[in-house]
């Protein structure tokens, strides 16, 4: 095992949307995004101690971790952990094309070594899995984890790595209030039991459940994420309202109540950051604690809402 202990912090930043190119209609996220905005963005970040950037080489294929590197160069890297992933859905012809991809990854990225490396999406746990253990072994990479894995993959890839003395040290997995299925599945109580860190992603839902939405102010046309979400956002409206009423209360608004929830029921949240105001939501969302009674509540009315939020590159989750 590696001796330096993978820092968990209360949230994560994510760089999904990093890799839109801009041009409406070519991107999830509909997102124009500049250099110098971004710089705003990730120092803003480090003022206030949030230091896990979460990316991956399908975000944008390369952009987002491009443009991440380059905006983290001004940072020691010692201040700043980064998350990255292999996708075998992506992988090349190479002898060994997980390597291969992290040699990519760290050359956009402009480092020497990744804090936390993931596999992407289970496409053969027994293939690909192995392939880890002498990037551990190197030091390119320090932690691994598993994303959108099942429970039996999760069980599967514990089990190759540990017979090499290592084992998963992440699970990331889509956890929402509107997308539970992890932890129907026990996955959650999987990582409990076995003090494995969860990375929830996706739990503003890319913004269905920020409040800023509504049948009569759709999101962004032309993005991905609109053709998802805008024929459900009337069906979302009591939730957000609710989300928005006990935001009150703490003087914070909806997304930070669905943040706060995620961190509550034992996950890190993964958040997605563009915008300075982005980072000052983390910061409010450390100061709310929810009641037992406002979580059965939310968790109520996302159930009401029965919409289905699973993204197209998921399996189901339940056995």
């Amino acid at each position: 095992m590696t001796t330096d202990n993978l820092k968990i912090p209360t949230v994560a930043l994510g760089t999904w949307a990093w890799g839109d190119s801009g041009e409406t209609g070519n991107g999830y996220f509909g997102s124009s995004l500049t250099q110098a905005g971004l710089e705003e963005v990730a120092d803003k970040a480090h003022a206030a101690g949030f230091s896990l950037w979460d990316t991956a080489v399908v975000y944008g294929m390369g952009r987002s971790e491009a443009v991440l590197g380059e905006v983290m160069k001004r940072f020691p890297r010692s201040d700043y952990q980064l998350s990255t992933k292999f996708t075998p859905q992506a992988a090349g012809t190479a002898d060994d094309p997980v390597a291969d991809m992290l040699e990519q990854s760290l050359a956009r990225l402009g480092t020497d070594y990744i804090d936390l490396y993931w596999i992407h999406n289970p496409a053969d746990v027994a293939r690909w899995t192995p392939h880890l253990i002498q990037l551990l072994k190197s030091g390119k990479v320090k932690h691994v984890g598993v994303s959108n894995h099942n429970l039996g993959e999760i069980e599967l890839a514990n089990q190759i790595l540990g017979e090499a003395g290592f084992r998963v040290e992440a699970i990331q997995n889509h956890y929402s209030l509107l997308y539970r299925s992890s932890e129907h599945a026990g996955i959650l109580d999987y990582c409990r039991n076995h003090g494995i860190p969860f990375f929830a992603y996706m739990v503003l839902e890319q913004g269905a459940l920020s409040g800023k939405y509504s049948p009569e102010s759709p999101l962004p046309e032309g993005s991905n994420r609109a053709k998802t979400y805008n024929g459900m956002l009337s069906q979302l409206k009591a939730l957000t309202d609710k989300l928005a009423s006990i935001g009150q209360k703490w003087g914070a608004a909806a997304a930070d109540v669905a943040t706060a929830w995620a961190i509550a029921k034992g996950t890190t949240p993964i958040i997605g950051v563009t915008k300075p105001q982005h980072v000052d939501s983390l910061v409010r969302v450390s100061s709310i604690m929810l009641t037992t009674d406002e979580i059965a509540e939310l968790e109520a009315l996302a159930d009401g809402a029965n919409v289905n939020t699973r993204g197209w590159w998921e399996q189901e989750m339940s056995v």
